[in-house]
């Protein structure tokens, strides 16, 4: 199974939701909380996905989207495989 990483904020709604949705799935993720105040962690998830904002969601090491790319992954049966090594 490929490595699901999140860059989340603890303010985020989007990324309790993303959170919440892996967990149900019972699919194991490592979260990296981004402080607003801390510029090298924005500067690495943005050089990582070219992204600026929160939750950015990784399967391995593509960027999948937020987790409105999540839900729709989820909602289309495609989750578990689109895991897969």
């Amino acid at each position: 199974m490929k490595k699901v990483t999140l860059y989340t904020t603890t303010s985020c709604p989007y990324c309790v939701r993303a959170k919440e949705l892996l967990k149900r799935k019972q699919i194991p993720f490592t979260e990296i909380t981004v402080a607003w105040d801390d510029e090298l962690a924005w500067q690495e998830m943005q050089k990582r996905s070219g992204m600026k904002t929160v939750p950015q969601i990784f399967f391995g090491e593509k960027c999948i989207g937020g987790f409105t790319d999540l839900a729709a992954i989820d909602a289309k049966g495609e989750l578990e495989s689109a895991l897969k090594d």
